[in-house]
């Protein structure tokens, strides 16, 4: 989970949580396969982390999860429709049964199978650290600790858990990742942890000039799409999906044209 929020699209981030419940509100967002009758899957994702999940400036929802979640709904021959949801509203969302499943760069973690059910993997990613261009002291996450500086993170990701382990560092949590991107740029943190897809994306952005990546990937994390635990045909149908668009190349192909690079590999 990662999890990196992105500047790049703040006007799309003025826009509050929003779960479209009435059918003729979610036709912009719908992917019709053709299968599983008229029944339509509420997919929820966090559009607000370029290049995975992010909206257009036609207000489209694109990214590699967009376009991950619409192949593999071809595959499973399943209609979805896209929402757009903050992270805050996420896994309560789907508990509750607002919307089906969620793609957002969740990382599979223990205590979130204790609630919910996980896909077999997408992507494989991880934490790295930004800093401003002209930061000299914190050329690496050690740098981070030993001068005990302040690191702002997104509240719920595996990056503000990652911090929370480590007592020589301050944290300062965040709703949005792009939000600590701005504090960081005006000088209020010292550097932000988030999710590497992210990061590494937003390093040939024009808005993102004043930042750069300092260290190594810090963790190994595997993302997945999250449905409720008792959903076993749905998952079924989703695990198979995913199979075989690893085994097409199609993810493969997805990750070169959103530019993932070394930031993520195809499981």
């Amino acid at each position: 989970m990662f999890y990196l929020r992105s500047l790049m699209y703040f006007r799309s981030m003025k826009n509050k949580i929003f779960i479209i419940i009435f059918a003729s509100s979610l036709l912009a967002g719908c992917w019709n396969s053709g299968g599983d009758g008229d029944k339509t899957y509420i997919v929820a994702t966090d559009a607000t982390l370029a290049p995975m999940s992010f909206m257009s400036v036609g207000n489209d929802m694109i990214g590699f999860e967009p376009d991950l979640i619409r192949a593999i709904a071809d595959k499973a021959k399943i209609n979805i429709g896209l929402v757009n949801v903050e992270w805050a509203g996420l896994f309560g969302g789907l508990i509750t049964k607002k919307f089906d499943m969620i793609i957002s760069s969740v990382t599979v973690l223990d205590e979130r199978k204790q609630r919910m059910g996980f896909s077999i993997p997408y992507l494989k990613s991880g934490l790295t650290l930004v800093v401003r261009k002209d930061e000299k002291n914190i050329t690496s996450f050690e740098d981070a600790k030993k001068n005990n500086v302040l690191v702002g993170a997104q509240i719920g990701t595996t990056a503000y858990y990652f911090l929370e382990k480590e007592s020589s560092i301050k944290t300062k949590g965040y709703q949005m990742y792009g939000h600590a991107i701005s504090d960081l740029i005006n000088g209020k943190v010292d550097a932000v942890l988030g999710e590497s897809s992210g990061t590494l994306f937003l390093k040939n952005r024009p808005l993102f000039q004043e930042i750069k990546i300092v260290g190594e990937i810090l963790s190994n994390e595997f993302y997945a799409v999250v449905l409720r635990k008792d959903e076993k045909q749905l998952m079924s149908k989703i695990n198979l999906a995913i199979k075989k668009l690893i085994a097409d190349g199609t993810i493969a192909q997805l990750h070169k044209k959103w530019d993932l690079g070394e930031a993520a590999q195809v499981p």
